[in-house]
């Protein structure tokens, strides 16, 4: 199962890319890292990202993120247009993504109920004890109602990449962005954490674009985008289990 990202439809697009370019360095140092990608992905979507290392797959994520400045091509995301778009803008719209990484960045001096919660401080309706109960809840959601008060060091790799889960959806954002979530995990713990992601998003209407190198968890993708120097390949040329 693959494709080229492109579906035909008519209702808006959380994510809509156009001749995307990018290089690190400039001038005769400049080395292109994406070279004209079309990307579209629709609402409630779960896309994955395959490719070798050094396809470009994680620079993609980013400029979708907006944790980068576009170069060149137009870039749609969540309805704010990242070509020529400010640091502020980025920041606005960095708020209304879920982010989540191979390593889980969680802070080992907080609880898990504590680091889910910080996601929630930006939201200028809330107050301390609403952030604490909506992250509760969320733990609850992602089978974790019993270690609310564990910090990391006693969670297991597989929980704490749950914890993760949970903060990247605790603010319902409009869009989950996920770079190899599962690389550190073991089969079973990785293809829990993909279908619990899976469930959630689905339940709320939230697409997931997600870069993945594991062959074991394509089964949980609504389409397969392979990439391969900087291009996504067409549908009949695309091997995504080699990809991955």
């Amino acid at each position: 199962m693959a494709d080229s990202g492109m579906p035909d439809s008519k209702m808006a697009k959380p994510v809509e890319l156009r001749g995307v370019s990018y290089a690190y360095g400039t001038g005769e140092l400049a080395r292109p890292v994406l070279r004209g990608v079309d990307l579209v992905v629709g609402p409630g979507e779960i896309v994955l990202l395959t490719g070798p290392s050094g396809s470009g797959k994680t620079t993609l994520l980013t400029l979708i993120g907006a944790l980068r400045a576009m170069q060149e091509g137009q870039c749609r995301v969540l309805g704010q247009d990242l070509a020529g778009a400010k640091e502020v803008q980025r920041v606005a719209l960095r708020r209304r993504i879920g982010f989540i990484f191979q390593q889980h960045n969680l802070l080992g001096f907080l609880t898990a109920r504590q680091n889910v919660a910080m996601a929630l401080e930006l939201d200028p309706a809330s107050d301390e004890a609403g952030r604490l109960a909506r992250a509760g809840r969320m733990l609850e959601q992602v089978g974790l109602g019993d270690r609310l008060h564990s910090k990391p060091a006693q969670l297991s790799g597989g929980q704490r990449q749950r914890v993760a889960v949970a903060r990247a959806l605790a603010g319902d954002p409009g869009l989950i962005l996920a770079d190899e979530p599962t690389a550190a995990l073991d089969k079973q713990s990785g293809g829990e954490v993909v279908r619990l992601l899976r469930e959630l998003a689905k339940q709320r209407g939230v697409p997931i674009l997600l870069v993945t190198h594991d062959p074991r968890i394509l089964d949980i993708a609504d389409r397969i985008v392979a990439m391969e120097d900087g291009r996504i390949l067409p549908a009949e040329q695309a091997d995504p289990v080699r990809a991955a």
